[in-house]
C-alpha cells in the first residue's frame, strides 16, 4: 500500500534472496544493503543525505544495531519533518473475550506458543513488549502529539488451517527448532490443531493479530 503513495520507493534488505521474491513494481527499486554499510555507500547507492520523506521497518527493528541504524536514518531523512515508522506484530491474541478461532483452538495455540519459547531469539522480547522498551530517539508526529507510541492496530486475515500452519512455519523459532532437530509441528500437534479448528465446521476463519506502531519525525537532530 505504501508503495502506491510514493513516486519513488527504495526497498532494502540484507538478503538478495529475499529481494528476489519481492513483487516487481515500476516505482520500487530494490537494493541489497549489507548490515554494516558505510554511510558514504548508503548515500550513493540508496539515498543522498536529506532526501527521504519516510523510512519504514516492518517486524525487523528489534534485529538491528540501533545506534548505527538511527544514525543512517537521521542522515537520509529530510529535516525537520522526515518520518520513521516502524511496527511489529505479535501472535494472534484473543481480545475482549473474543477468541482467535475458538476457545479450544486458542488454548492449544497458547500452549504451543509457550512450548516454542526456548527457540526464540532474546530480541523477541522487544516484540513481546510491543516495542514499548525499544530505544526510539525521535520526536512525536502531529500537532499536540506527546509521544511516539506504540499505537495499537489490528490486522485481520481470512485463512484456513493450512494457512495458519504456514504462518507458524514462518516463525524464526520454528526454523531454529528445526535446525536443532526439533519439529514443533509434530504429527500430534497438527492433529490437535486440526480437531480444534474443525470443531465448528467452518474451514475459513478470520484471524486477528495486534500490530504496534512507533512513529516519529527526525526534527532538527544532527
Amino acid at each position: 500500500m505504501l508503495a502506491k503513495l510514493y513516486k519513488n520507493v527504495v526497498a532494502t534488505d540484507t538478503s538478495q534472496n529475499q529481494l528476489d521474491y519481492a513483487p516487481k513494481l515500476p516505482n520500487v527499486r530494490y537494493q541489497c544493503t549489507p548490515p554494516n554499510i558505510p554511510l558514504s555507500e548508503l548515500e550513493s547507492s540508496v539515498a543522498p543525505s536529506g532526501t527521504v520523506d519516510l523510512v519504514t521497518v516492518a517486524q525487523a527493528l528489534h534485529w538491528f544495531d540501533l545506534p548505527t541504524f538511527y544514525q543512517r536514518v537521521k542522515s537520509v531523512l529530510k529535516k525537520p519533518h522526515g518520518v520513521i515508522a516502524t511496527w511489529c506484530y505479535t501472535v494472534p491474541e484473543a481480545k475482549d473475550n473474543i477468541p482467535v478461532v475458538n476457545d479450544k483452538f486458542d488454548a492449544i495455540f497458547r500452549q504451543f506458543y509457550a512450548d516454542s519459547q526456548p527457540y526464540w531469539d532474546p530480541a523477541r522480547k522487544l516484540v513481546e513488549g510491543k516495542y514499548k522498551g525499544i530505544d526510539f530517539p525521535f520526536e512525536p508526529v502531529g500537532d499536540g502529539a506527546n509521544h511516539t507510541g506504540p499505537f495499537e492496530f489490528t490486522t485481520e486475515r481470512v485463512m484456513d488451517l493450512e494457512g495458519f500452519l504456514t504462518y507458524i512455519r514462518s516463525w524464526s523459532a520454528y526454523q531454529t527448532a528445526k535446525d536443532n532437530g526439533v519439529e514443533l509441528l509434530s504429527d500430534d500437534a497438527v492433529e490437535s490443531f486440526k480437531r480444534a479448528w474443525d470443531e465448528d465446521g467452518v474451514d475459513q476463519k478470520v484471524v486477528k493479530a495486534p500490530v504496534y506502531l512507533r512513529v516519529g519525525k527526525v526534527g532538527n537532530s544532527e
